[in-house]
């Protein structure tokens, strides 16, 4: 029963934290912010979460998992027809986006806490979108790559499109420019050149 109440007040303040990241955004979503929300102090909040940053990780390890679940298959891949759906879902929630962003830029020195989850959830979905690259076009792409080497360069580009759009959303359609993406690979025209690697 105790253990039942803790994982709700979890999810309770999960949910408060994206709204006050929709409100106020990344800076502005303090530990006081989403106490205040869900009427705890802030020592009541580092009960559950002990870090702003272990929060905001469990904030997006929560988002990963709305965001896979009406764009899987049933054997758990996703499909290429969806991510341009989450490419515009996202386009709706800056929010968000900024920090995943930056929470990304910061995991990269050493020792950071949410390092471990960028690391690991980055080798989880490079073996989801090489799954899904498989299940649509088989063991080689229109231009030649393996899904393998694909699969890199799909999630670069995901991620790399938000940072633009950030940093300028009037000059950075992000839901086009990766219909636009979408298209290069499936363009037939070019054929990828021999690699030891492939």
């Amino acid at each position: 029963m105790v253990r039942a109440r803790s994982v709700e007040r979890r999810a309770e303040i999960l949910r408060a934290t994206l709204e006050v990241i929709a409100e106020r955004g990344y800076r502005g979503a303090s530990l006081s912010a989403v106490a205040e929300r869900v009427g705890l102090s802030q020592q009541g909040l580092l009960h559950y979460f002990p870090t702003k940053e272990a929060l905001l990780v469990a904030v997006l390890e929560e988002r990963d998992q709305w965001d896979t679940g009406g764009g899987t298959r049933s054997d758990g891949t996703w499909r290429i027809d969806l991510l341009a759906s989450l490419v515009e879902y996202n386009a709706m929630r800056p929010g968000i986006v900024q920090t995943f962003s930056a929470l990304l830029g910061e995991s990269v020195t050493e020792g950071h806490p949410a390092r471990e989850f960028f690391t690991r959830r980055y080798t989880q979905v490079r073996a989801s979108m090489a799954a899904m690259l498989r299940a649509e076009y088989g063991e080689r792409l229109p231009g030649g790559l393996t899904p393998e080497r694909a699969a890199p360069l799909l999630v670069a580009m995901m991620d790399g499109l938000q940072y633009q759009w950030l940093l300028d959303p009037d000059s950075v359609d992000m839901p086009a420019a990766f219909q636009d993406f979408l298209t290069l690979l499936r363009s037939t025209e070019s054929s990828a050149p021999e690699n030891p690697r492939s």
